[in-house]
C-alpha cells in the first residue's frame, strides 16, 4: 500500500506541470529532448524552484559501486524526479526507467514528460510510489 503524497511536495509538483505547460506553450513539440531539458530547467528556477539538470544515479552491482550508470534528466527540490522525452509516443519502456531511477534514488514522486505532443497534459505521466 502506497502512502499518500506530503501536501508540500504535491505542491512542487503542480510546479513542475504548471512549468512545462508554460515550456510547451512557448516552444511547442518537435524541438529535442535537450532544449526542453534547458528551458524547463530556467522556467523552474525563474518561479523560484531549484532543480539540478542530468544528476548521474550510481548503481550497486556484485558489491561494486558503478559511478554514472544513470543519468537522471531534472531533480526538482530535491525531492521530484523528471524523465524527459520528445518522442511520437510514450512506450512502456519509458515508464520503466523513470520508476527504476524512482527506486534507486529513494524518491517517492516523478514525472515523465513527453513534449512531442499537440496538447502537454497528454504528455505527462505522473508516477508515484
Amino acid at each position: 500500500m502506497h502512502q499518500e503524497i506530503p501536501a508540500e511536495l504535491d505542491a512542487l509538483a503542480r510546479q513542475v506541470v504548471d512549468a512545462a505547460l508554460a515550456v510547451h506553450k512557448n516552444l511547442g513539440p518537435g524541438l529535442l529532448e535537450s532544449a526542453y531539458q534547458v528551458c524547463l530547467k530556467l522556467e523552474l528556477e525563474k518561479r523560484g524552484v531549484p532543480c539540478c539538470l542530468e544528476q548521474t544515479l550510481p548503481i550497486i552491482y556484485d558489491g561494486v559501486v558503478i559511478e554514472g550508470a544513470y543519468r537522471i534528466d531534472l531533480i526538482v527540490g530535491g525531492m521530484i524526479l523528471l524523465e524527459l522525452k520528445s518522442v511520437e509516443k510514450l512506450l512502456p519502456i519509458h515508464t520503466a526507467q523513470l520508476v527504476t531511477y524512482l527506486k534507486l534514488s529513494g524518491k517517492r514522486l516523478g514525472f515523465l514528460i513527453n513534449f512531442n505532443v499537440p496538447l502537454i497534459r497528454d504528455g505527462i505521466k505522473r508516477v508515484a510510489l
